[in-house]
């Protein structure tokens, strides 16, 4: 059997990881290259249980063991650690608790933690580009075949009813099943089957180079800014960077993964706030100023499954905040799920894409 993986991304990475080791034959198409987008360009965090009572539940429940357990399988180090996380605020201005020292010392003062809200063995952190390539270089060692190239179509049988590969500049890629994991770029596949919408949320952040004088604390701190409250997040890596984002919006989203840039404004307020939260978030510190669109959906839930009315084609987007996170589970599940026609450690039902019309493509085009 060969399956022809659309995106080399976090999922599509963690799909070709667990496909491989069953022994199926893996042909990964990627325009651009490996985690160039949200994978490469995300937090990292990892929340065991913060999904309870979602259906996204045991997804993740059944992801936080796997992040544990692979460091174990696979050659590389893409800094699993556990950590702690926080929630607090940052004192506005005429704000007693503006001036007095923060409960982590490394945080300038005025920065209050009020609790925590996850532990060492509830939350824990990875690098997402270095995790991403590794899944993908493990997948490759046992054999799977990394491809550049952009997909244009689905290659069907006589009937129109059976996926028998992939369309790409200058060729076609036969196989016998497909998986389309390309993120918010998964919307272009709207105009070669019959796929729920999907839309990019994007995601400024900027990364300092920390070194080791940062725990593994995670922060999720509210701002007050001009009236509104915002929220950041911080979250500090063992490979000695620190990244903070704030700020999510809906822009276009380019046609090429690889023209992605932040809004400018929108990283200026971003340093401005970093500085305020510790003096390790120095200018001359920055490592990254970037920006991210993530993959999210009507209802908030991922898309994982057989698309309706094609034989042999599978979706796997829409992971939102959690792609990182559920990746590894994503990935099992979908090998369950081609291999043997139905994923067992994990209830892929609240995710069926059939749960959706289909986006019709007179609105892609329009976009």
């Amino acid at each position: 059997m060969r399956v022809v993986i659309c995106g080399g991304g976090v999922i599509g990475a963690c799909a070709a990881y667990f496909l491989r080791r069953r022994g199926i034959d893996i042909v990964v198409v990627e325009r651009t290259e490996v985690a160039a987008a949200a994978s490469g360009k995300a937090g990292g965090f990892l929340a065991r249980d913060w999904c309870a009572g979602t259906p996204l539940d045991a997804l993740a429940q059944r992801s936080f063991v796997l992040h544990a357990r692979l460091p174990e399988e696979i050659a590389g180090d893409w800094g699993h650690r556990p950590m702690t996380a926080y929630r607090g605020f940052v004192a506005a201005n005429g704000d007693p608790r503006r001036d007095a020292p923060s409960r982590l010392g490394w945080l300038a003062n005025g920065v209050v933690i009020a609790h925590p809200i996850g532990t060492t063995e509830t939350t824990a952190i990875v690098h997402p580009r270095k995790f991403t390539s590794a899944m993908m270089n493990a997948a490759l060692a046992q054999g799977a075949e990394l491809r550049p190239g952009r997909v244009t179509g689905i290659v069907r049988s006589a009937d129109g009813a059976t996926a028998k590969g992939v369309e790409i500049e200058g060729g076609v890629i036969e196989a016998d099943a497909v998986l389309i994991a390309m993120g918010p770029w998964s919307l272009l596949a709207a105009q070669w089957m019959s796929l729920p919408a999907v839309y990019g949320h994007r995601s400024p952040s900027i990364v300092y180079d920390t070194g080791p004088n940062v725990p593994a604390d995670a922060l999720f701190l509210e701002h007050e800014e001009n009236g509104s409250a915002m929220s950041i997040e911080v979250f500090p890596r063992a490979d000695g960077s620190t990244h903070i984002t704030a700020f999510s919006d809906i822009a276009p989203l380019p046609v090429d993964p690889a023209t992605v840039t932040p809004d400018r404004e929108a990283i200026a307020r971003l340093r401005t706030i970093s500085e305020r939260l510790s003096p390790l978030f120095r200018p001359d510190r920055i490592i990254a100023q970037q920006a991210c669109f993530r993959p999210v959906t009507q209802d908030g839930l991922p898309l994982i499954g057989r698309v309706p009315r094609s034989e042999g084609l599978y979706v796997a987007t829409g992971h939102n905040v959690w792609g990182i996170l559920n990746a590894p589970a994503t990935g099992e599940a979908l090998a369950q799920l081609i291999a043997e026609g139905s994923a067992r450690d994990v209830d892929l039902a609240p995710f069926d894409p059939v749960r959706f019309r289909p986006l019709d493509p007179s609105l892609l085009q329009e976009r």
